[in-house]
């Protein structure tokens, strides 16, 4: 399917970019309007954007239907301030309930549930419930545009960080399983980013991988491993030498020079799938000398 953006519905369109762009994470954002009256609701167009200085941007876009602003926008013309909580499991469907559309003036924390705690440098409350909330300053606002569905980007610099410390680990840094964040999906699709949802990719920060084209033509052309699996063996620095693949023949007194191609394969892809990337190698590789009796 091919589209283009100016002969589609915004509907439809905000619907397929919601979908594509995913997960995204969740911004419970807190603001206050110029008489004391709370505000609370959650935005998915949010992300951090630098660390010096810390910033956060999140997007209170224009409703659709009518081309209204919203609440928190509203508020962070008077109060330029905003507290942004984490979204975790625990809270996801006090955090849904609080996007309610409801009137202005109406405290959601009160619809919601959820506590408000009073911050220390802004005026809007943090979010007790929230394993992170960062209180901000907004520095800056920009409006995208003048339509229903327009952004409104608002940017804001992060001035205190509070973390629960039950969802630290024992470097003091913050453990996914612990925090249990959830995401945001298109339609009313969420995602748990924690148990068998988490999983890691060594970064190539240090390390120079070889790269996809240096690996062999059997390799790369294999119709078992996956792109994931090629991707893992070519972030190696250096395919293992001749020595190590002999040695390895010796002590696998179980090897056998005479299987299919397709079954070394697998075995290599469920080594690769436990992250022993150089015994996979060890065995592509012992495959293909076994093959002329090294």
């Amino acid at each position: 399917m091919i589209i283009n953006t100016s002969e589609i519905s915004v509907l439809k369109l905000q619907a397929l970019m919601a979908g594509a762009i995913a997960p995204r994470p969740i911004a419970l954002v807190s603001t206050i309007d110029k008489s004391g009256n709370p505000n609370l609701s959650p935005f998915s167009f949010y992300n951090s954007f630098s660390i010096n200085p810390p910033i956060l941007v999140f997007s209170p876009s224009r409703r659709v239907r009518d081309n209204s602003i919203k609440h928190t926008y509203e508020n962070i013309l008077e109060v330029p301030e905003v507290s942004v909580n984490v979204v975790n499991y625990e809270i996801v469907e006090q955090v849904s309930l609080s996007s309610t559309e409801y009137e202005k003036g109406v405290n959601e924390f009160i619809k919601s549930g959820l506590t408000p705690l009073k911050s220390e440098l802004i005026k809007p409350f943090g979010v007790k419930e929230s394993p992170v909330r960062f209180e901000c300053k907004v520095i800056n606002t920009i409006e995208l545009g003048a339509e229903g569905g327009a952004g409104n980007l608002v940017i804001c610099q992060i001035l205190r960080v509070h973390i629960s410390e039950e969802v630290l680990n024992q470097e003091g840094l913050i453990d996914p399983h612990k925090i249990d964040l959830v995401g945001r999906l298109g339609e009313d699709y969420y995602v748990r980013a924690s148990g068998n949802a988490v999983f890691t990719v060594k970064k190539p920060l240090i390390t120079k991988g070889i790269g996809f084209d240096a690996l062999p033509d059997s390799i790369k052309n294999s119709k078992i491993l996956t792109g994931n699996d090629l991707g893992k063996l070519a972030n190696i620095e250096k395919i293992p030498e001749r020595e190590a693949v002999i040695k390895f023949i010796k002590e696998v007194e179980s090897f056998d020079f005479n299987a299919e191609e397709e079954v070394i394969h697998k075995k290599a892809s469920e080594l690769l799938k436990q992250n022993e990337i150089i015994s996979a190698w060890l065995y592509l590789l012992a495959h293909e000398r076994g093959q002329i009796r090294v």
